[in-house]
């Protein structure tokens, strides 16, 4: 199949009307509108496995060419079948696919399964077709699944709609874990590698193109779902912030985990900013943060997704970031300990008394501290003592999750091990994975033995890593509104930005104006269209002996550093050389802007984006001024935010030292930086119109914080 294009769906009343999903995963009756009696076709599948594998309800095969198919009575229209239709399963080519949703709905189906490519994902032509086949559906009452999907598999009904390949499989449904994605190729490839691993999806659905129904609609059902645990999601696209986090609420009230596997994450899918925020900030930001808030596990590839599923669907989640590696071999122990540290866990000495009960297990050249090395010698011993050594060391306080790294136990020893694992882990509350550096034919068994335990496998230590890095807690947990400690975010009235916010002076233009609503400090100012204009404020704000900043104005200057557009320590006597300077300099100059010097101080940068397509705005705090995307020193959180909240974003950065006090310097005022902080959070959270709104830099002083320069990009509500 061609690749899945996640096209503009309807939105409004007509898209939003409420489905019964029961009866698509449980239906009654299924039609299979386009059966063939070609058992070569993949396209015979679906009537086949629900003609033969179990499936209660009753199966219609729909096709004029044949009076019976599959042993089952063939009708030659839909209006024909002797009976109500729950789902259909259009299994017809594209051109006739709005004609097959519209007898759907005339039947009084709940939804069609499209399975056709040649929409959307094709070009022009296939996008209006895709179009017409929402209408259809919005006409006929009927939900589309696709097009260009692979259907639905349910165990728990037997629901077999489904035509990809991996279904073939004595599939049973046992795991408690759903599948949904947009990708039938990886979705088919998820089934199959389940299975293999002996992890029998309970629900596995393709959403293809998602003309009508998306992945988050899908997952909200099967989150609630008693029979499911665990949700793990393929996602190309997410156009809908509001639909996933969504998702994401109702999975976590629900108890299911939620498990995220995101492709298009990459830089070259970023979108131009003009701020230094939107430049450094991924496409993905808001994303990930939603998920944080709602302890959305991200993964990066299939082996991670099926992973974590697994310790997710056997095993708690860790409670924190510390981890204890226990090894068969000292070097695998080493290889262990880098790359976890490489993915933010810490590997913790363990406690002395730990280490104590230890020694009467692992040989005297073996390492106790962690990684814990019990060296071979430990299974020439004849006695299971491996189990015990994990037993003792997942009692450690100071451990949240353990990693066993074995190398070559095999065969009946292999299997001995897992059954010994598998008895030493149960009840322990603390999630272990296994990375087997040995060949899968010889552990087989003991593989599978430790997977129906709900303890993973690896064959790498780099994955497992990954994994136990993406299923612990983050250091510092987003909150949602309200949550955290401090008081509420400001709330007074905020003036409307005109409709162009250029730099015109702190008297029209935008970002100033909008500071000194929301009360953020910023120097005194003034705007100068000539250098006589220019000498005067100068004169006027510069102070005895002073000093001024100039900056350049002019229409689309949104970094006037780069463009030379700035002039520090300027003297009262030199500002008319320094206008005539900047004109010079900067095309198309609109005037001067003339500054009260700032007190030197640690510079931040504090940039939000407007929140957009139903994602919530994104706050970014970090270190300022002209090398801001050099350093690369950010952190970021919904917005609003509280002051609790800016106090932890603030100490996530490296420069956290600068602010406190380093080597002796004096602490600046933190808490005023905070209160800047959070009223930009308030603002751009209480402004549709707000595409961006960059302080660069927050100058933070010993007492005070005063934003000396600010960027502000606007948009239609």
């Amino acid at each position: 199949m061609t690749e899945t294009v996640d096209a503009t769906r309807p939105s409004g009343p007509e898209a939003a009307t409420p489905t019964d999903w029961g009866r698509v995963f449980r239906p009654h009756a299924v039609a299979v509108l386009g059966a063939t009696g070609r058992a070569d076709s993949p396209m015979a599948r679906p009537l086949r496995w629900l003609a033969e594998r179990g499936f209660s309800g009753h199966v219609w095969p729909v096709n004029p060419k044949y009076d019976e198919l599959a042993g089952l009575p063939c009708f030659a229209s839909l209006d024909a079948v002797p009976g109500p239709v729950d789902l259909v399963l259009a299994l017809v080519p594209a051109a006739h696919a709005p004609d097959a949703v519209r007898r759907a709905g005339a039947a009084g189906a709940a939804a069609v399964v499209v399975f056709a490519s040649g929409f959307a994902e094709v070009g022009t032509d296939g996008a209006e077709l895709q179009h017409e086949l929402v209408a259809a559906a919005r006409e006929s009452g009927v939900r589309v699944l696709g097009p260009n999907c692979q259907g639905i598999y349910y165990a728990p009904t037997r629901l077999f709609a489904t035509f990809t390949a991996a279904a073939d499989r004595p599939l049973r449904g046992s795991s408690g874990i759903a599948y949904v994605g947009q990708s039938g190729a990886i979705g088919g490839s998820v089934l199959d590698i389940a299975a293999e691993q002996g992890l029998d999806l309970t629900a596995w659905v393709s959403t293809g193109n998602q003309a009508d129904v998306d992945l988050t609609e899908i997952g909200r059902y099967l989150a609630a779902d008693p029979e499911i645990s665990v949700l793990a999601v393929y996602a190309e696209s997410v156009r809908d912030g509001a639909a996933y986090e969504r998702l994401a609420v109702e999975a976590a009230a629900a108890g299911t985990s939620l498990v995220v596997l995101r492709s298009g994450r990459s830089g070259a899918g970023r979108r131009a900013a003009v701020s230094h925020t939107g430049a450094m900030l991924g496409d993905d930001t808001a994303f990930r943060l939603v998920s944080r808030r709602y302890g959305v596990v991200l993964v990066d590839d299939v082996e991670e997704l099926l992973a974590a599923a697994t310790v997710l669907r056997g095993q708690p989640r860790p409670a924190g970031r510390r981890i204890a590696a226990v090894s068969t071999s000292g070097g695998a122990g080493i290889l262990a300990a880098d790359r976890c540290e490489g993915h933010g866990l810490a590997l913790p000495e363990l406690a002395p008394e730990t280490q104590d009960k230890l020694s009467r297990l692992v040989p005297a050249f073996g390492a106790l501290a962690n990684p814990v090395d019990v060296t071979a010698q430990l299974f020439n011993t004849g006695e299971r003592a491996f189990g015990d050594v994990c037993s003792i060391v997942c009692a450690d306080p100071s451990v949240d999750a353990l990693l066993i790294l074995l190398t070559m136990v095999v065969g009946d020893e292999a299997a001995d091990l897992a059954e010994d694992l598998t008895a030493a882990m149960s009840g322990s509350g603390v999630p272990c994975s296994v990375v087997w550096l040995a060949g899968q034919d010889r552990t087989t068994r003991a593989r599978a033995i430790l997977r129906e335990a709900g303890i993973p496998v690896f064959s790498s230590i780099a994955v497992a890593a990954r994994v136990a890095g993406a299923l612990a807690p983050d250091r510092m947990p987003d909150t949602a509104p309200g949550t955290a400690s401090g008081r509420a975010p400001d709330r007074a009235p905020l003036p409307r930005l005109p409709e162009a916010a250029d730099d015109l002076g702190p008297a029209t233009d935008g970002g100033w104006a909008l500071l000194a609503a929301i009360g953020v400090a910023t120097p005194a100012s003034a705007h100068a269209g000539t250098a006589a204009e220019a000498a005067d404020a100068a004169r006027a704000l510069a102070g005895a002996g002073g000093t001024v900043v100039m900056k350049a104005v002019a229409p689309g200057l949104e970094h006037k550093t780069e463009a030379g557009g700035v002039r520090l320590g300027v003297a009262a006597e030199r500002a008319a050389a320094v206008f005539d300077e900047l004109a010079a300099t900067v095309a198309g100059l609109a005037g001067v802007l003339v500054q009260q010097a700032v007190p030197d101080g640690v510079e931040l940068l504090v940039g939000a984006s407007g929140g957009r397509d139903g994602w919530p705005p994104v706050l970014t705090v970090g270190l300022g001024g002209t090398a801001t995307e050099v350093h690369r020193d950010v952190a970021t959180a919904l917005a609003p935010i509280t002051p609790g909240d800016a106090h932890a974003l603030l100490r996530e950065l490296r420069c956290w030292p600068l602010l406190a006090g380093h080597r002796g310097a004096p602490r600046v005022d933190v808490d005023a930086a905070v209160e800047a902080i959070v009223r930009v959070g308030s603002a751009v959270a209480r402004r549709p119109d707000l595409a961006e709104l960059e302080i660069n830099p927050l100058i933070v002083g010993p007492t005070g914080a005063v934003a000396v320069d600010v960027l502000v990009a606007t948009r239609t509500p």
